[in-house]
Order: C-alpha cells, then structure tokens, then sequence
C-alpha cells in the first residue's frame, strides 16, 4: 500500500512532517492549559464561598492568610482603596496591572465562586479561563489546600465593594498574549499543591507550607532565566531580583544568609520585628516584614524559622576560601578612608564596629564580618549608599535606626572606593567594587 508522503519532494515532505509536529505541539499547550476544563467539575461543600455557611472563624483564617500572602502590597495602588487593584507591577517585559479583589460584580470578585478563585490559585486562571500573567505567583499559590482557599475568598467577599476596572497590561508583544502565556506555562509552570515529608516534624511541614506557598519566598530567592520563570517553590538559592535591582541573598548558605548558625528566637524575631542581635532588613525584605510578617502567630514565624535553618544546615556549606588581599591602588585607597570619615564613621564606628542600643538592638550595624558587605554581588551595598538603608516599622521595633540616602552627594567613584574599604578593613575580604558597577546599579533605577 503506497504511503501519502511516498514519492513527494522531500522538501515538501519535510514541510509536511514540521506542520504536523507543530500542530501537535499546539494541541499539546492547549490540552496542557485548558484541558482540565472538560473533565468533571469536582464538587464543594462551599462553592459559592460568601453563604452563611461561611463562618466567622473561616472569614477571620481568610483575613489572616490574606496577611500571609501580602496579597494587600501588589492589589492596592498608592494611597488607594487596600484590594481593589490597579497598581503596576513593573516587570522586564513591561508593566502588570493587579486585579480588584474586592466583591464588586462588574469589576472585581463579585460573581467568583469559589471553585473560579480556586482555578486562580491553583492554575492560574481567570473566572473566563484566561491565563493570568505570572506577575501572580500562582506557582507559589497552587501550594496552598482549597480550605485556605475559600476562606481567603470568603473573607475578601466581605470587603466593601469597589468599582475598579485595572488598566490594560503594556507588556510588550506577544509576551502578554494568550498563546505566547500558554507556551510559557506549559514551558515553566506546573501546579504545586503540598505533599507533607512524612519524615518531618508537623512544625516544619506548617514552616514549608508557609515558606513554599502564600510566603512566595522563592519568588525573589531564586534565580530567574531569560524568560522570567523563577525557580521550584522550594528553590531558595537567591538570585537578583529584576527591575527593582535587589539581591536576594541565598537562603541555604551561611555565609550569605547565618540561617544555619544564628539561633532559632533569633530568627524568629528578626522575621517578626525586622531587626536581630546580628542582622536588620532593609529594601523588599524590609517590606514584607513590615506589611505581612509583622502581623503573623509566633508559632507560624517558630515554623517558618524552623524550615529555613533546616533547609541552610542540611545544605553542604562550600569551605570558605583562602582570604586573598584585595590589591587595590593607593588612590581608591586614600579616598576610600576620607569618604568613610566623612560620611559613615560617626554611626559605624572608626573599626566598623557599630553601635547597639541599651537594650541590646542594633542601631548601626557593625561592619566588621558583616555577610551583607561580604557578599560577592555588591548590589544591596550600593542600594542602601544610594537611596539610604531603613528597617521596617513594627511592633517590635517602632522607631528602627536609618541611613540617609547619599544619592546626590556622592558620586560613583566616592560609593565605589568608600565601599571597596569596607570590604578590605577590618579583617574583611571581598572584591573592589569598581565605579563602573556603581554607575550600572544607579542606572538601572533611572538616575
């Protein structure tokens, strides 16, 4: 029996074989995003999640899952109406709009059953099976069980309605079209509901729950590629966070985080007040404590802690290099202890010793083996010099001690040699930061 492609051109026939491939590819990405809508809806106990069998105490879970997830930062613009959206999300390929998650029917969650919220969360689609931008980080969402999903809704159905429809995206083409947004998923994205380690405590699967799902960790300490997908949610290896230009620091090693060495109350009280005997927060991070981690239960930031040290001490520690002297010139040298007198010694001491309130807090931190001066990349250290340093306001720490910005007043080669001497004094050991880095940093944030 003679085969179709038998006696054809075997250029024709190649092209034959490549729009079959494709067309099998494309149904592959179609079935990957949107096939599950053809099998059976499973059915809930509380689908349309704002009924009166959503209780007090449900509402309440959703408000404090809500907090969790900081879902409040991305979902309300500056000085606007918390949850109705319409802030930008500024990402490599252009600007994100945040949804309203307020009930209001035309514009936000009103008409949402909770089987709709829970296709957010879990797959990253909308109530009309459009893929959503992984602005969202529905990765990280499609953790979290259906229970905390519908009390999430549930407590978001309480909010006062608000009639907010969120500009259009300006991502540039075809990155926020929905065929370009369904070969990213099938390329990147997988639901990741939570599988306990049966071989742990209840308390670290509760801190990896937490850490892997609403915390988003990952979202910022994981690398990101070219295409802007981070890593597993359980990927905390840090990474430079794209457009606002932080380093998040790798979560797993000692050297950049002290996870593995500094003691669990410790920890727990720098995720719950910004600040510890050894460490501040500044910059993102400093955000996140102020807005979410602030307000969590000791035993969920006890859990938390737990998962993370567990996470640094298992991971081999690479051991430390041989210190090698930083040969620098006399120049950068010289300018680099004049900048330092002139604008830090006063707060960090003349040996970069720092200073500590009475009660123990550190107001200025010592510089002296200081993991944030030692890192390899120096982004965050020319950050907190440019646009100054600053610890959350908390509970715990109402009034945290500042550093003011020296953007104006400093140029790129002062930031590169003042930094340079903090990173070769005192016993400390890292590479010069070279003006050119300096003007790069300052670059990327528009000045």
């Amino acid at each position: 029996m003679k085969r179709p492609w038998q006696g054809m051109h075997p250029v024709k026939r190649l092209g034959w074989i490549t729009l079959i491939s494709l067309l099998v590819l494309a149904m592959g990405v179609v079935w990957d995003n949107w096939g599950d809508l053809a099998l059976p809806t499973p059915t809930t106990t509380n689908e349309t999640a704002q009924t009166p069998q959503a209780s007090a105490a449900q509402i309440e879970q959703g408000r404090y899952l809500a907090l969790t997830g900081n879902c409040m930062a991305c979902h309300t613009t500056r000085g606007g109406t918390p949850f109705a959206g319409g802030r930008r999300i500024d990402t490599p390929f252009g600007g994100v709009y945040s949804s309203n998650l307020t009930p209001d029917p035309a514009t936000g969650l009103g008409q949402w059953t909770a089987q709709d919220f829970w296709q957010a969360m879990h797959r990253g689609r909308s109530k009309d099976a459009r893929l959503l931008a992984p602005a969202f980080p529905y990765n990280h969402t499609s953790v979290i069980t259906r229970q905390d999903s519908d009390a999430i809704l549930a407590w978001l159905k309480t909010l006062p309605p608000v009639v907010q429809a969120p500009p259009s995206h300006t991502l540039v083409w075809p990155v926020g079209t929905q065929p370009a947004l369904a070969v990213w998923r099938s390329l990147f994205f997988e639901p990741s509901p939570f599988q306990a380690d049966k071989s742990q405590t209840a308390e670290w699967n509760r801190g990896a729950y937490l850490v892997q799902g609403l915390g988003h960790c990952a979202a910022c300490h994981s690398p990101r590629n070219a295409l802007g997908a981070s890593g597993a949610v359980s990927d905390l290896s840090g990474g430079l966070m794209p457009v606002v230009n932080w380093y998040a620091p790798d979560l797993t090693r000692d050297a950049e985080s002290g996870l593995a060495s500094t003691p669990l109350p410790e920890i727990v009280r720098l995720l719950r007040t910004g600040g510890s005997a050894t460490a501040q927060t500044s910059g993102p991070m400093g955000e996140v404590v102020q807005h979410s981690l602030q307000h969590l239960k000791e035993a969920d930031l006890q859990a938390m802690a737990v998962y993370l040290q567990s996470r640094a001490q298992s991971t081999p520690q690479p051991a430390p290099a041989a210190a090698k002297p930083s040969r620098i010139s006399l120049q950068v040298a010289t300018q680099g202890a004049k900048v330092y007198e002139r604008q830090c010694l006063q707060c960090h001491g003349e040996q970069g010793e720092g200073v500590k309130t009475a009660s123990g807090e550190v107001a200025y931190p010592a510089l002296v083996s200081n993991r944030a001066v030692l890192l390899k990349d120096p982004t965050n250290l020319v950050q907190l010099v440019l646009y100054g340093g600053y610890g959350p306001a908390t509970t715990g720490q109402p009034r945290p001690f500042g550093m003011p910005p020296a953007v104006l007043e400093l140029d790129d080669r002062d930031i590169a040699s003042v930094l340079t001497h903090l990173r070769t004094q005192w016993g400390n050991q890292a590479s010069e930061v070279t003006p050119l880095q300096v003007n790069r940093i300052r670059a990327a944030q528009g000045q």
